[in-house]
Formats: C-alpha cells, sequence, structure tokens
C-alpha cells in the first residue's frame, strides 16, 4: 500500500540521519545503573503510595468509567484538588490523565481566539517542552520565541509589540527538562506584570524537588503567576497532570477544555496514589538534599573531563557533545556495561547539541558516579 510505504519511508530516513527511536527491549534487572528515570524521589514503589492505590481500587474500582462531567462520585478528585490548591497557593486546581494532555488541551482552551477577542501573542522560551508549543499551535496563537532563559531579549521582544492592544502570554518552564537549568521568577514575573501578560509555568520537573515545602518554585509567586502546570509522573512517581490556578480559570476550563471535558477520568487506583505521594513530599527534606549534592559532585566530575554541562543547576544533567553519531556510541557502549542513560537528539534539542542526559534520584549515591564517570572515561 502507497500510504504505508511513505511511513516506512519515513522511518528509513530517520535511521540514515541517526534520528531512528526504537524501544529498549533487552532490559535485565540485574546489574543496572539507570540515569533515565524521572522517579526522583523513588515514590513509584513507596509502600504508602503503593497501599493507598490499593486502598482506593477497592473502594472505588480500577478504572475512571466516564468523564468527570458525567460523574456522580467526585470526592476523591476534589480532596486532591483542593489539597494541591492548598500547597500551591491557588484557589484552584484541576486534574489531568496527563502533562502533556494538560498543556496541550489547557493551552488551546486559554489561547482561543474567539474568548479573548483577538489573537494572541505568546512569548515563548525556545527550550520550552513540546507538549507547550503543540498546544500553542493548536490554538493558532502568534509564536514569538525569546533565545532560552534570555530575560534580555523577551524584554526586548514585549516592549516590540507593546503597541499592539492583543492578549499577551509568556510561557516557560520553571526547570527544564532538557537542560536542568532553572528560570528567573523574580525577572520574569516582574516583566509579566508590567506588559501585563499571562504568566503560565511548566514545573513537571520542579514539583516534588523545589519550592516551598518540595511544591514547586511557583509556590513562592503565586501572586504573579496565572496558571501552574504540574506532573505525577516525575518526582511524585505516578502518572497524570495537574494545574493550579484562580477559582474562575478552573471554572472556564471545565467547559471549555477539550482534553479535561472528553476524557475518561483518571483511574481511582492512579488518584490513591497521587494523593498519597503529594502528601509525603513534604517529608522528604533529606532526600532532595542528597539529589541535589549527587547532582553536584556529577557536575563537578564531569567539569574535570571537560565535558559541558550547560547551566544545569538541578537533578537534570546534561553532557552535550554535539554529534548525535558520537552520542549513540556512548550509550549503546555505557548499555553493555549496564549503566543506562538517555540520549537526546534534534529536534529534541538543537542542531549540534546532541546529549547524553543523567537524571539523579535518591537511589543514586557517589560511588555509583564514581562507576558512571570511570566507563564514561572509556568511552570518549
Amino acid at each position: 500500500m502507497k500510504i504505508l510505504a511513505s511511513y516506512s519511508k519515513v522511518c528509513s530516513t530517520l535511521k540514515d540521519l541517526s534520528l531512528y527511536r526504537e524501544l529498549n527491549n533487552n532490559l535485565k534487572n540485574e546489574s543496572i545503573l539507570d540515569f533515565t528515570s524521572n522517579n526522583y524521589l523513588s515514590l513509584s514503589t513507596h509502600p504508602k503510595v503503593i497501599q493507598n492505590a490499593q486502598d482506593y481500587g477497592a473502594k472505588f474500582g480500577v478504572g475512571g468509567k466516564s468523564s468527570r462531567l458525567l460523574q456522580t462520585e467526585q470526592s476523591i478528585y476534589l480532596n486532591l484538588e483542593k489539597k494541591i490548591a492548598r500547597d500551591k497557593g491557588t484557589q484552584a486546581a484541576l486534574l489531568f490523565n496527563s502533562g502533556f494532555q494538560a498543556n496541550v488541551s489547557v493551552l488551546e482552551a486559554l489561547l482561543d481566539k474567539k474568548t479573548l477577542g483577538a489573537k494572541p501573542l505568546v512569548f515563548f522560551d525556545r527550550a520550552n517542552h513540546a507538549s507547550l508549543y503543540q498546544g500553542c499551535l493548536l490554538a493558532g496563537a502568534q509564536i514569538l520565541r525569546y533565545r532560552h532563559l534570555d530575560m534580555d531579549h523577551l524584554k526586548s521582544l514585549l516592549e516590540s509589540y507593546a503597541h499592539l492592544d492583543v492578549p499577551k502570554f509568556i510561557i516557560t518552564e520553571t526547570v527544564f527538562g532538557m537542560d536542568g537549568d532553572v528560570v528567573d521568577l523574580n525577572l520574569i514575573t516582574e516583566l509579566s506584570k508590567t506588559h501585563d501578560a499571562f504568566l503560565y509555568v511548566d514545573e513537571a520537573h520542579a514539583t516534588g524537588l523545589f519550592g516551598k515545602n518540595g511544591y514547586g518554585l511557583s509556590t513562592d509567586f503565586h501572586d504573579g503567576i496565572h496558571l501552574s502546570m504540574g506532573s505525577f509522573s516525575k518526582a511524585l512517581g505516578s502518572s497524570g497532570g495537574y494545574v493550579a490556578c484562580a477559582q474562575p480559570l478552573k471554572e472556564y476550563l471545565i467547559n471549555k477544555c477539550k482534553g479535561f471535558i472528553y476524557s475518561t477520568a483518571p483511574s481511582p487506583l492512579i488518584i490513591g496514589a497521587c494523593e498519597a505521594a503529594w502528601d509525603l513530599i513534604p517529608t522528604l527534606t533529606a532526600e532532595r538534599i542528597k539529589i541535589f549534592k549527587t547532582a553536584d559532585y556529577l557536575r563537578k566530575c564531569l567539569k574535570e573531563l571537560h565535558l559541558k554541562t550547560g547551566n544545569s543547576t538541578s537533578q537534570i544533567i546534561p553532557i552535550i557533545i554535539g554529534d548525535e553519531d558520537k552520542v549513540l556510541s556512548i550509550q549503546k557502549r555505557l548499555k553493555e556495561k549496564g549503566i543506562f542513560i538517555s540520549a537526546i537528539r534534534p529536534p529534541t534539542v538543537p542542531p549540534k547539541t546532541a546529549r547524553l542526559r543523567m537524571n539523579i534520584s535518591n537511589n543514586h549515591n557517589l560511588s555509583h558516579i564514581d562507576t558512571f564517570i570511570n566507563e564514561l572515561k572509556a568511552c570518549l
């Protein structure tokens, strides 16, 4: 069939360019040192998280059954949303089945030109996650990309378009998933206020590790941030996403956000796990300290090897190699030694910045880093 041949041709081209993706299918659980996981606090296997998931499943069933708009049982969802709003310092919160779904569907709804009365301008960090970009595309918004974390460039763009009387939005991650660097929320909230721009932040990699009690960087800036999105699938070890915002925004999203309206509600099993993990976050200060100490040690070791780690200051550390083939070769050789590390290539990252990406969790210690560094030396 001609159509199927077109898809096969694309895959062949990607293979030729060293950009082909495939699933790991030969994993063995023994002697593995895994730096690919986003399960930073190891909550996916925490006994309280597992027990609460089982309790919710036994009481409420396994499936979400229908859209929340069609359900009579809302207590398990509303209770978690109230906790999120309380701890994020917002009036309300709304749950989604995934962080990707939240970003795509929430932005499509927020940027709707019929609602706003004009096509909005979106000031967009170049390193933002694909889900944020996809949401803007679906809405048909005009996207103005500023250089990654360059607040002077953002300021210049905002000033250049200040004369236009149209809705303006600023969209950024707080902890960037590919670079491990952190936005300056003091500066960006001031720019948002000065230019009357709606500020949307993605806290997927900050939730659980940063901010007051570990609930994200936006908790200290709730007066200057209009909506923050977070994920349960990373540091909280489960699945799903949420947005924290003002009550009128929640009401609008319930009525206009297709990803919420037309999706089956999250499984009660997942809600049970998410709630237990959320409750545990403030108690994990020691684990957070350990993660950041281990990450600092790894950055020090990599610097001694004259390897580039960008401006990483978080649990995410890129080793920027540049050449895609070399990145894949190093990844393969490390895998043969039982060390698993992500290989990130364009278009996920800019051209000539292909990298290995390290995710540090509380399961890692300094001896693990030494083992990795010794094996990495042999691959360079």
